[in-house]
């Protein structure tokens, strides 16, 4: 599972013109769902979402996390997140979690999330979505869970 976290001031998804989530200060975080992901890779990347240190402490230095901050959470599913583009000029889809398994499980983070942190907005799983917003720093990192092999 893949985040792309970026630290924001503000964010905002609208879907047909119509606002369905926004926040302050926080993270805005697009999400890849990649082949062979499921709950204990949620769970993870959420883990490290809530506790990546990229906020600055008194002295400017990147050591306190989302929860330190009490900042807001913005959750994006972004199915080209997890697109292979080692070769050619277009990418490949095949790495990512089909529609029917990827909505579900991101149905599964956005309710974790809640649960856990309660701060928490979202887009809209699979709606054609406009996404706003100021990236503060800027600060962007990718953040990977990677698959755990299954029998």
């Amino acid at each position: 599972m893949i985040g792309l976290l970026q630290r924001v001031t503000t964010a905002k998804v609208r879907v047909a013109g119509e606002t369905v989530g926004s926040i302050g200060t926080g993270l805005l975080v697009l999400i890849g769902m990649e082949r062979g992901d499921g709950k204990a890779e949620a769970d993870r990347l959420l883990e490290r979402l809530l506790n990546y240190r990229v906020f600055p402490d008194c002295d400017g230095k990147m050591n306190n996390a989302l929860r330190d901050i009490q900042g807001d959470l913005m959750l994006v599913s972004q199915f080209t997140l997890a697109a292979d583009t080692a070769k050619g000029n277009r990418p490949s889809f095949t790495p990512a979690l089909s529609p029917e398994e990827a909505g579900p499980l991101f149905a599964y983070l956005l309710e974790r999330a809640q649960a856990v942190y309660g701060k928490v907005e979202s887009g809209r799983f699979g709606a054609d979505m406009q996404v706003s917003l100021i990236n503060d720093g800027p600060v962007t990192f990718t953040l990977r869970v990677p698959p755990t092999p299954r029998p």
